[in-house]
């Protein structure tokens, strides 16, 4: 087998690494950041082939992973349920992949502080420089390094994140510190609540330290809210000194007049139990929604996988599914094909690059009517479609494949 550099130590890098690693590969991750990440204690929702990917990559599928939940429930306005339907699903954590993945990987195989400057190829494998002007060298190199992936960049400079319209409001709030009624409610529950132009969702996940224990979880919430990308957005992307970010603002910096105005709309749209929530959030924070389509995936020794190849909204929940999926099926193709490391990327690209344009299209019709904007009669027509509860509740965060 040959060696593997893999930009990017989220977890469709880490995803990748253990799996090559297994078999037989030397990788090597480089992630710029200098210390641990932080998914910002963000949940997400397993699948089955989420789990069979874990297994693939050495983590061992316990009643650990996550929180079990045996159905869902959307409320009205008032707080009384207006439909409730049973689907048992695992709601875990982005923090406690991380460190399952993190842990399996030998720890010589991740480095921290490496940000990826430069690449080249030649039939003889690739070299990486990175910032400090050190090179590294391989056979495969692989952009698993997000949705502004400097690699995908280098290579599809066309190719960028689109403003969907919308933005995330994210936040986790304390088991322990919700009223009996609210907990009672809808806390061992996926729940929804759904005002014209909006859809709030939330969901149980493992508390501090992934502690499962009833009374020391967290409750995961995210509320969808139109902002035109003109004012709006940039308003939002604004920090407290002024600073517009790109992508979000780290909590800590969103400014107090921001929070209050969504506190306050909290108050005024959504069910009692959820604007509950959304006040004990000890610090939430915002994410502005984007589509991202690469028009391919290999080039030569060097492939995109994960967000640096597509991002879907979140609303099919399958962004770290499609990580895992990508991840097991480039190291597939390596396996089938290992003296010729560009033709099984090639391989890799031709199953996975359909895939990932049907669940960026899902995606994209379950939020169109959340838009600031509908812009073409197809968007009209997703837009009237996904606005109702029952479709809501059928769709969100369910593998496509599974209806």
């Amino acid at each position: 087998m040959g060696r593997a550099l893999i930009a990017g130590g989220s977890l469709g890098g880490l995803l990748a690494a253990n799996m090559l690693h297994r078999a037989g590969w030397d990788v090597l991750v480089m992630e710029r950041a200098g210390a641990a990440l932080s998914g910002r204690g963000a949940g997400i929702v397993t699948h089955p082939e989420l789990f069979d990917c874990l297994e693939t990559a050495g983590v061992t599928i316990d009643d650990k992973i996550g929180v079990p939940v045996p159905g869902r429930i959307t409320l009205g306005r008032d707080g009384k349920p207006i439909q409730e339907s049973a689907l048992p699903q695992i709601l875990t954590a982005w923090g406690r992949l991380y460190h399952l993945l993190k842990t399996a990987l030998p720890a010589e195989r991740y480095c921290f502080g490496a940000e990826l400057r430069a690449f080249e190829q030649s039939e003889a494998g690739v070299c990486v420089t990175l910032a400090d002007g050190s090179q590294l060298r391989g056979d495969i190199l692989i952009g698993a390094d997000g949705i502004r992936s400097t690699i995908r960049q280098r290579l599809l400079p066309q190719v960028r994140p689109c403003y969907a319209g919308y933005v995330a409001w994210r936040g986790l709030t304390d088991e322990a510190v919700l009223s009996a009624a609210t907990h009672r409610t809808i806390f061992e529950l996926f729940a929804f609540c759904l005002p014209p132009g909006e859809q709030m969702l939330g969901y149980p996940v493992a508390g501090i330290g992934d502690n499962l224990d009833p009374g020391q979880r967290r409750f995961n919430f995210v509320w969808y809210r139109p902002a035109d990308e003109q004012t709006q957005l940039p308003d939002l992307l604004t920090d407290e000194h002024g600073r517009r970010r790109e992508d979000g603002i780290p909590p800590q910096l969103i400014r107090a007049d921001v929070l209050a105005a969504m506190r306050q709309a909290a108050d005024d749209v959504l069910a009692p139990q959820f604007a509950e929530i959304v006040h004990k959030a000890a610090q939430p924070f915002v994410q502005p929604i984007y589509d991202l389509e690469s028009p391919q995936l290999s080039f030569g020794r060097i492939a995109l996988l994960g967000d640096a190849a597509f991002v879907a909204r979140p609303h099919c929940g399958m962004g770290v599914t499609k990580a895992a999926s990508d991840a097991k099926a480039l190291m597939q193709a390596l396996l089938h094909t290992p003296e010729n490391p560009a033709q099984a990327l090639k391989a890799y690209e031709r199953e996975r690059l359909p895939i990932g344009r049907f669940l960026v299209g899902h995606a994209r019709s379950l939020g169109a009517y959340m838009q600031a904007q509908i812009l073409t009669p197809e968007e009209r027509q997703m837009a009237e479609r996904y606005r109702s509860v029952e479709a809501v509740m059928r769709e969100t965060a369910v593998s496509p494949a599974m209806h």
